[in-house]
């Protein structure tokens, strides 16, 4: 195998990682002896050993000795709820480390390659940093700017709609694309929805899918922009307990209902209004973010989707799109809000992969212009 294959193989053992992990990183690591893999790991969870460690311990003691480490993140070189790795890869007697990116967080930045090369043991890095960068755009976000990564899953007709003239949406699209919503929905910390949905849909807003070798589905946070408390306490986001849920409203809200909520054991945070009487969106973010939501999956209806491309919050898009044509003047559109005055006012996209499957079509792009997006250094 190549070294380009080893490191494909810890970033495929990272990603067993994602959602999991928060706050910290999707880890991936693997060693290297004599041509062939000796040792695997990954972080499976915040708290639990690092990939590093985990990898050592599958190799054992002596077969880590001289051995090339691919890791998809530079080993950290700070005591958190676990020693520092750069320090452990040391003391086991590393050959070679292979780092695809170093590591955004101050507390690392550079410093645990530093130690490994004050150690005497050669450091390369940039191996698939693009790749390791993608995988890590969460946590690179949060590390450069402090606020919460933006997704919007939109799901849609060919024509751009999600549902015809009379409200129907189910199904615009297929098995295929609805199994792949429940993997994004297991990545990120949060879903978002408008109260209309849980008005319109009563949704679960749950996971549903286990992944690899986790027995059970990470369950985002379900939150629901509510400014005037509109939400019924018999909402399965309320009465279902297999997740948490979080209901952001406003002064418009009566008292009483944000204590029924919060009996009801429903986190109430309480944001500013904007002067059209809606949710500061910006604010209501810094808030989730101080409640260490990370992440979050837009999974509500045009009008917010709108509003968060109208206020130009959304990091990267994942554009579902069946295998239908609604049509209608009166059919919703995917993407509601105000929208642009010229085309030249567009949120600028940067296409980034396509999948066809089933007679359905998955586009995933990025807002170019995106705040906190990795630029790769090498050291």
């Amino acid at each position: 195998m190549e070294p380009i294959e080893y490191m494909q193989e810890a970033l495929a053992l990272a990603r067993l990682g994602l959602g999991y992990t928060t706050p910290n990183p999707a880890v991936g690591c693997v060693l290297v002896k004599e041509g062939k893999i000796v040792g695997r790991g990954y972080h499976h969870k915040a708290g639990t050993p690092h990939a590093e460690v985990m990898a050592i311990r599958d190799a054992g003691d002596e077969q880590v000795k001289g051995a090339t480490a691919y890791v998809t993140l530079e080993p950290c070189a700070h005591y958190g709820r676990t020693p520092p790795c750069a320090r452990t890869l040391v003391s086991k007697g590393i050959g070679k480390v292979v780092i695809a990116m170093l590591d955004p967080n101050p507390l690392v930045a550079g410093k645990g390659a530093a130690i490994l090369r004050q150690a005497g043991i050669p450091v390369e890095v940039g191996l698939l940093s693009k790749e390791a960068a993608q995988l890590n755009e969460v946590f690179i976000k949060n590390m450069m700017v402090d606020k919460p990564f933006i997704a919007a899953k939109i799901a849609q007709s060919l024509d751009g709609r999600t549902a015809s003239r009379t409200g129907k949406s189910q199904w615009i699209t297929n098995e295929w694309a609805r199994q792949q919503g429940h993997y994004l929905r297991s990545i990120y910390d949060g879903i978002l929805v408008g109260i209309n949905t849980v008005l319109a849909d009563n949704p679960l807003l749950t996971c549903r899918i286990s992944r690899d070798d986790h027995d059970q589905p990470h369950q985002p946070a379900r939150i629901i922009l509510d400014s005037r408390g509109r939400i019924p306490m018999n909402a399965l986001v309320i009465t279902d307990k297999s997740a948490p849920t979080i209901v952001i409203t406003t002064s418009l809200c009566a008292v009483e209902k944000m204590r029924d909520l919060k009996r009801a054991g429903v986190k109430v945070i309480f944001a500013p209004l904007q002067r059209d009487s809606l949710i500061d969106l910006p604010a209501a973010l810094d808030l989730l973010k101080k409640e260490g939501i990370t992440g979050i999956l837009i999974e509500g209806g045009s009008t917010v989707q709108g509003s968060f491309f109208d206020a130009r919050l959304v990091d990267k898009v994942y554009a579902f799109i069946g295998d239908k044509v609604i049509g209608g003047n009166e059919a919703l559109a995917s993407v509601g809000g105000l929208g642009v005055n010229t085309l030249d006012e567009c949120m600028p996209l940067q296409y980034d992969s396509l999948q066809l499957h089933e007679n359905n079509i998955l586009i995933t792009a990025y807002n170019a212009n995106r705040e906190g997006a990795y630029v790769h250094w090498n050291h």
